[in-house]
């Protein structure tokens, strides 16, 4: 089959289209024809290597998982003797590690039903941003309804889906993005939007979700209420170590001496997330929304795009 593979830390040049012998299903798991694989910034962290404290679990030399990708969607090829909840045929979706291929492999339980309301590409798009969106806003953020929240980066992958998810758990929703994006952040269901470029952050909030990552911790306190919460997930201070965890990390350390809830948000794949986000999109709740889709040799290309352009909701990569 062909994959996307890549042997050594780097840039995008460090990646290849090749060919790679296709998985072998095990007891417990589902092999899938993969239609669809999203694409998010985790997949740069891994491909670069940074921070460099996660190698830890990635791969101190070099990675662990030889095939890039996190999230697909697509159709049951095979199961293992034990899998009981697919069988061939199925429309599946899923956090499913080496998804940039022709072929997948995975345990049973990281895969749900694909929402038959969504195609394979907006599943695709769904796993790694959605659960973000949803555990920081329920989990993290303890969200209730009436509240005033802030989304920063409410037009990116994971701000999208969280804008969508709020109002459904009834908040009232200020996005931050910035002017030509505004439009498609009030479609999404945001009451207000402030325009990043032109407009200083005004307000008071009970519940900040900042996926942005750059406004200093004082900076965003002071938008809260006087026992706010403040959830961060993202961010790339912090240098080669710390890329992306430098600020959570200060603000987790200072949340024990102030009235304010000071969180950081690392979602990792959950089955029960999972499946209330499959529940969440059947019913019409979220809906990823897609900017553009690449073709699968196009991979490095796709994360260029990622990184330079912050495209509006979610990128694709498409696989046949």
């Amino acid at each position: 089959m062909k994959a996307i593979t890549q042997d050594a830390y780097g840039t995008t040049e460090t990646l290849a289209y090749t060919d790679v012998p296709t998985p072998v299903v095990g007891d417990d798991e589902v092999l899938i024809q993969v239609r669809a694989a999203g694409m998010d910034p985790s997949v740069w962290h891994l491909m670069t290597g940074l921070p460099l404290v996660g190698r830890l679990a990635l791969g101190i030399r070099k990675p662990k998982i030889r095939i890039r990708g996190w999230d697909a969607a697509g159709v049951v090829e095979a199961v293992g003797s034990r899998v009981t909840r697919f069988r061939p045929g199925d429309e599946v979706f899923g956090a499913v590690p080496g998804a940039f291929a022709e072929f997948a492999c995975a345990p049973e339980i990281k895969f749900q039903h694909k929402p038959v309301n969504l195609s394979f590409e907006q599943a695709a798009a769904l796993p790694t941003s959605g659960m973000t969106a949803l555990v920081g806003l329920r989990d993290v953020g303890h969200i209730q309804p009436g509240q005033n929240v802030l989304i920063i980066g409410a037009s990116g992958g994971v701000g999208h889906l969280a804008v969508q998810l709020a109002k459904h758990f009834g908040a009232q929703v200020t996005g931050v993005c910035s002017g030509p994006n505004a439009e498609a952040v009030l479609a999404l269901g945001a009451d207000t939007v402030i325009d990043y470029t032109s407009e200083k952050l005004t307000g008071t909030y009970d519940l900040i979700l900042d996926m942005a990552g750059n406004r200093p911790l004082a900076e965003l306190r002071s938008l809260l209420t006087p026992t706010g919460t403040l959830v961060l997930g993202g961010g790339e201070n912090g240098g080669r170590w710390m890329a992306g965890i430098d600020r959570s990390l200060r603000a987790v350390l200072l949340s024990p001496f102030v009235r304010h809830r000071l969180r950081g948000l690392l979602a990792l794949p959950d089955p029960e997330v999972l499946g209330v986000l499959a529940e969440l999109a059947t019913a019409g709740a979220v809906t990823p929304k897609l900017t553009r889709t690449f073709a699968l040799p196009e991979v490095p290309t796709a994360i260029d795009h990622l990184l330079t352009a912050h495209p509006l909701g979610k990128i694709v990569i498409t696989v046949s």
